[in-house]
């Protein structure tokens, strides 16, 4: 891992990127009221970044047809946001959820196969503390679930996506954050518009008449260039620093976050238990950022 003052950027756009997915669910919720369905909710909300970005593909042409790791890199983390967002139509949420932050568990074993990495003292606690906090919040008290559908299938296949792809927007040179959200966009948006598509064809989603369209983007096009360009943005952008492993222990706040902030506006009670458990989410995800400053500290002359 590289260090210095990009990685305590990278520690803090992890950290940002996680609270941010932890508050995705109200501009989604936003869009449903609107009377559009889920699936075309998270379309949007994909698609409309993806055409902010038309102008970075335009500037990032060369190295679109240059190909390599970066621009695979870039493209299986948008196919994980792919595949995680339609994980949620297709099994319940807790198995989503907890299939899909086996992420660190990937990314840890690629660092040390790819980069000679150690998996420390303190990796395998934060490990121990998410997992345990997320079966601790969902009460699966019998364990990590086996896939038995295609939605855990997208779900599982989605960690391991994304833990690939961080590692290959580790290991590109130059490192291009631009490049990488361009590409996120871009195969995300690809992704879900085929998905809502191919449903619609179907008869399985309505849909929608171009007036819920208008109405949601009024106030999505702003919500998009302010708030999910610059999440898109510190998504890539910690992978571009640091090992996969640590990304999937920062992103795992967004469960915490979630929770707190449906307690806070959506009326949803949190137990005794589920505090505890939060706790534990919470304390996964900011092991490493408090290991890297008390390294500093101790370095500092």
């Amino acid at each position: 891992m590289r260090s210095g003052a990009p990685e305590n950027l990278a520690i803090l756009a992890g950290l940002f990127a996680g609270v941010a997915f932890g508050v995705f669910w109200i501009p989604l919720r936003a869009i449903e009221t609107t009377g559009l369905p889920a699936l075309w909710a998270i379309c949007l909300i994909t698609l409309v970044p993806a055409l902010w970005c038309v102008p970075f593909a335009w500037r990032y042409r060369a190295q679109f047809r240059r190909g390599g790791r970066g621009l695979l890199g870039g493209a299986l983390i948008g196919l994980a946001y792919a595949l995680y967002s339609a994980s949620f139509f297709f099994t319940e949420v807790i198995r989503a959820v907890l299939l899909f932050y086996l992420l660190p568990i990937w990314g840890f074993a690629l660092g040390r196969l790819l980069l000679g990495e150690v998996i420390t003292l303190h990796r395998w606690l934060a490990m121990g503390c998410g997992f345990f906090g997320m079966l601790v919040i969902f009460s699966a008290g019998g364990g990590m679930p086996l896939p038995r559908n295609e939605g855990d299938w997208f779900a599982l296949g989605s960690g391991m996506a994304w833990a690939v792809g961080s590692m290959l927007v580790l290991l590109d040179r130059p490192e291009r954050p631009v490049f990488h959200m361009t590409l996120f966009f871009g195969v995300a948006a690809i992704m879900c518009t085929g998905v809502v598509v191919a449903a619609t064809v179907l008869g399985q989603v309505a849909l929608p008449s171009f007036a819920a369209f208008g109405a949601v983007l009024v106030w999505l096009a702003p919500l998009s260039l302010f708030f999910l360009l610059p999440v898109g943005f510190a998504t890539v952008f910690a992978p571009a620093r640091l090992n996969p492993g640590v990304v999937g222990l920062l992103f795992m706040i967004e469960v915490a976050v979630a929770s707190v902030t449906a307690a806070i506006w959506a009326g949803e009670p949190i137990s005794a238990r589920e505090w505890l458990g939060l706790a534990l989410v919470m304390g996964a995800g900011l092991i490493e950022p408090l290991v890297v400053l008390r390294k500093a500290r101790v370095a500092a002359p």
